[in-house]
């Protein structure tokens, strides 16, 4: 069984301007992914199309599992049509006007044999990707 998959990222941002970018669908479609609605609240389900840049794409299915104002969001993360069921679980932690995100990817081993674009070194890249250049981005334009 692999272990979670845990990447950090400090931004010089308090963490009210983070978690508006996590929780208001607006905000979200600027720079994470195109979802219908979203609405920040246990039990809630969304779901949203994205792959690889040359594709192929994949329904994204989620849940709400856990939500602490302003501090901490977690869903489950599934694949339609492909086995497997993960949970994505953001953190916030703010100190002197910056804030640290964590994010932790549980689950993944589930997937292994959906192939490489599932594999946690995909995972890795793409979470990567969002902490380090989207949300990056978009909180610097939000200065």
């Amino acid at each position: 069984m692999s272990k979670a998959l845990i990447l950090e990222y400090l931004y010089n941002v308090e963490a009210v301007k983070i978690w508006t970018a996590l929780t208001d669908n607006n905000e979200i479609k600027k720079w994470f992914f195109q979802l219908k609605d979203f609405k920040p609240k246990i039990g809630y389900k969304f779901d949203f199309s994205g792959g690889p840049e040359q594709g192929p794409h994949y329904l994204h299915l989620c849940e709400i599992t856990e939500l602490v104002e302003g501090r901490k969001l977690a869903y489950t993360w599934r694949y339609d049509g492909y086995p497997g069921n993960s949970e994505v679980c953001w953190e916030l932690f703010e100190k002197a006007g910056q804030t640290r995100v964590v994010i932790t990817h549980t689950g993944l081993e589930t997937f292994s044999e959906n192939g490489e674009n599932f594999s946690k070194g995909s995972f890795k890249a793409g979470w990567t990707y969002f902490l380090s250049n989207a949300l990056k981005n978009y909180l610097a334009n939000k200065q």
